[in-house]
């Protein structure tokens, strides 16, 4: 019934109101600078970086704004808009004629630019890497979104109004942090990952609660009021206050705390997406576009593939005109998950891990873009498109981190996890075999190795390879139509996707298997969620959604989705996991992000003497050139297949003698 009113809501608004349209109201150019001193990137020309403020301007009458939370409760300007304001950066061809028409909006974390690192390969020395984006002719725009990033120089911000209650008066609702403490703390900051906090509202209030529990699912003990209290601390910004907490006696190690607490004057997180939005609309459908475009892409990673996916459940690709804005997404490494993105009160850096951040709304029904029903409600997540002419041609790009840390085989089962449910024609699920949650550097670094165990802390098998890639096929999908590799990710009916429980992984000295993994919950946070009001703090849990993975070989490598050549000529095993070791509490649990690192046995004598149930690299390669010479078999296969490019085949060589060298260092 909520829904069908809403529906009958758009439809008189469409009737009878005018439609605006998606409009940036002012675009202030601050800086332009030539790239690289203006040199030429074939027919594209030369490159500038553009530097400014964008001023958006939001209609609360607009259907295609119905979604966001307390619009209608926030200040307007003299035409009856609110209004938000962003920096921005865009990376363009001087002369846009002679560009490719194709922007990439990358959606940026929590306040950072990824796409440099990611796509181009950019390092501290050669900030602009080996010049893929520039080489491909795409114009690159980075703006803020998140309201709340910290207090950093050179961070991408949106500005946002506060919400107020009708007659005035403050709105006023609760707000939750926690905390997994490892050492001894005196204080504690309220915000995650030092974000700007919501502040108490009373500090006195009943509502207010600090607890402690021994684990995940321990109960909480409630800490008595006299013992602790809240600590405000000056910033002398405008963008808010630091809060933190302190306890009598501190914080012990090995414990989990957690505190709900009464804020007021609510943030419109929400205008986030609004503003991810009308920026693209802004580039290819305003006249007066500083970055004009034809085609617009949007990538996300991690926290901002979860909130490209929130942007797609809740509507957000049509654009106050009625017109659609991405046609491409590139969703990285958000696996199930959506977020704090759109509700009152919302905290967009929260995300909720296995042991960190627990319950926040991030791993929620509906995981896939068909329709199914869970417990008698049915819904997708392209379910809410005001057209369904606006679906976006999508990547859905995982490690196998999210399989195990952020529910990703939801994304293409049933909720029950019983069978597959295919992606639609319009989306490909990539599954990168093996990895962590961001690649990571080799050698291994100081300090990471297991104990005694060949083993290390942190999994360097590189796909950034496979980003390069895909971002090229996703483009040639968008722009020409070009059918891009299918998808490649573990399945039910093939057995390679199961319950981690039946996971044949082989014994590994000093790398114990998991006996735990992230479980998404069906949570209830109160009668009001989804009208975005979180009345139940923390959420009231239900039964979990089924954990599944993929199955392993005798290597204990991941054996479905795309394997690349450390995994196609092994000389390790590559886990997406690493457990929680020689911590105060929580051993045993995931650690967040990180996976594991472990050679096989050189020789066959090797072997035996560790107990090691791999088979040794000398039984599998004649030597270091042959092993080589099936590494290029395999790198030039991956090329075949489209997710390689020719350009990296010989980092992928280079990377792959390393590993060679490094384990036969002495």
């Amino acid at each position: 019934m909520p829904r069908l009113r809403l529906l009958l809501t758009l439809l008189l608004l469409m009737t009878l109101a005018p439609v605006a349209r998606a409009e940036v109201l002012r675009l202030d150019v601050e800086t332009r600078e030539p790239v690289l001193g203006g040199k030429t990137f074939g027919d594209y020309g030369p490159y500038e970086v553009i530097r400014g403020r964008i001023t958006f301007g939001f209609d609360p009458a607009n259907p295609m704004n119905a979604r966001l939370v307390d619009l209608g409760l926030a200040p307007r300007n003299a035409d009856g808009l609110v209004e938000a304001r962003a920096n921005f950066i865009a990376l363009k061809p001087v002369d846009p004629a002679r560009g490719r028409g194709v922007a990439l909006v990358e959606v940026s974390n929590r306040g950072g630019r990824f796409s440099p690192r990611y796509f181009n390969r950019a390092t501290n020395d050669a900030p602009f890497g080996d010049e893929l984006l520039m080489r491909m002719g795409l114009t690159v725009v980075w703006i803020g979104w998140q309201y709340d990033v910290p207090l950093r120089e050179n961070i991408l911000r949106l500005h946002v109004p506060r919400a107020k209650n009708l007659d005035g008066s403050a709105i006023i609702g609760l707000v939750r942090s926690d905390w997994t403490v490892d050492e001894p703390a005196d204080e504690l900051p309220a915000s995650h990952r030092n974000h700007i906090p919501y502040l108490v509202a009373d500090r006195d209030h009943p509502d207010n609660v600090l607890t402690v529990r021994d684990g995940r699912d321990a109960p909480r003990r409630i800490i008595p009021r006299d013992q602790w209290e809240f600590v405000i601390k000056k910033t002398n910004t405008a963008l808010g206050d630091e809060m933190t907490i302190r306890l009598d006696g501190g914080f012990e190690a090995g414990k989990l705390y957690e505190l709900v607490y009464q804020a007021k004057d609510p943030a419109l997180v929400g205008l986030g997406l609004a503003a991810i939005r009308d920026v693209i609309s802004y580039a290819k459908y305003d006249d007066a576009s500083v970055f004009p475009v034809r085609y617009g892409l949007a990538a996300g990673v991690s926290q901002t593939g979860r909130f490209l996916r929130h942007f797609l459940y809740q509507g957000f690709n049509t654009d106050e005109a009625g017109r659609r804005v991405y046609d491409g997404l590139m969703i990285i490494t958000a696996g199930a998950g959506r977020g704090s993105f759109n509700h009152r009160f919302a905290q967009p850096s929260r995300d909720a891990h296995r042991y960190s951040a627990f319950f926040y709304p991030t791993d929620i029904f509906p995981f896939t873009s068909r329709v199914q029903t869970d417990q008698g409600r049915s819904d997708g997540l392209l379910a809410h498109l005001h057209n369904p002419e606006h679906a976006p041609k999508t990547f859905y790009i995982n490690t196998g981190y999210e399989y195990w840390g952020r529910a990703a085989a939801l994304i293409h089962t049933t909720p029950d996890g019983t069978a597959d449910v295919e992606p639609l024609e319009t989306e490909r699920i990539y599954h990168l075999s093996g990895g962590q949650h961001f690649a990571w550097r080799f050698p291994p670094p100081p300090g990471t190795q297991i104990g005694e165990a060949p083993a290390y802390r942190g999994n360097p098998l590189d796909f950034s390879v496979n980003y390069r890639a895909l971002l090229a096929r996703l483009v040639e999908w968008v722009e020409d139509d070009k059918t891009p590799p299918p998808s490649a990710y573990p399945r039910r009916d093939d057995d390679t996707l199961a319950p981690f429980s039946e996971v044949s992984f082989p014994s590994i000295p000093g790398l114990p298997f998991p006996e735990v993994m992230h479980t998404a919950y069906r949570a209830d946070y109160g009668p009001r969620w989804h009208d975005g009001i979180v009345d139940h703090q923390p959420p009231v849990l239900d039964e979990t959604f089924p954990t599944l993975v993929s199955q392993v070989d005798d290597f204990g490598n991941e054996v479905a989705g795309v394997r690349n050549v450390e995994l196609r000529v092994p000389l390790a095993t590559y886990t997406p996991w690493h457990l929680r070791a020689s911590l105060p509490g929580g051993n045993g649990e995931l650690t967040d992000f990180f996976g594991s690192y472990s050679p096989l046995p050189r020789t066959d004598a090797e072997q035996q003497r560790r107990g090691d149930a791999r088979p040794s690299i000398a039984s599998l390669y004649a030597g270091r050139t042959a092993y080589l010479a099936r590494v290029k078999t395999e790198a030039n296969t991956l090329i075949d297949e489209g997710f390689l490019l020719p350009d990296d085949l010989d980092r992928v060589m280079n990377r792959a003698a390393t590993y060679w060298d490094w384990i036969f260092r002495d």
